[in-house]
């Protein structure tokens, strides 16, 4: 079994900054890629950042130059730095894990979301 533990979310106003963490653990050989969605109030979850094993990385075109995606291959971990910060980035954010593979095959994970809230 694989877990994805998010953490960092929280209150911030309009212009500032947070940073997400996603640690994976549990039985598993390797992750290709490792991203975050969010979802608002009554929106579909959407793509915001991911990034590859290798580093490749992939943004909404809304985060663009806001948002920066980070991962740490040796502790399984990925970052969302979030600058800048908007109302309609208010959401909660989902880590997922890609084509993780584990002893049964390859599987895709998520976690269970942590809020982030911006508001004045």
């Amino acid at each position: 079994q694989v877990q994805l533990v998010e953490s960092g979310g929280g209150l911030v106003q309009p212009g500032g900054s947070l940073r997400l963490s996603c640690a994976a653990s549990g039985s598993f050989f390797s992750i290709y890629a490792m991203g975050w969605y969010r979802q608002a109030p009554e929106k579909q979850r959407e793509l915001v950042a991911t990034i590859t094993s290798g580093g490749s990385t992939n943004y909404a075109d809304s985060v663009k130059g806001r948002f920066t995606i980070s991962r740490d291959n040796a502790k399984n971990t990925v970052y969302l730095q979030m600058n800048n910060l908007k109302l309609e980035d208010a959401a909660v954010y989902y880590c997922k894990a890609d084509r993780v593979r584990v002893v049964q095959g390859t599987l895709d994970y998520w976690g269970q979301g942590t809020q982030v809230t911006v508001s004045s």
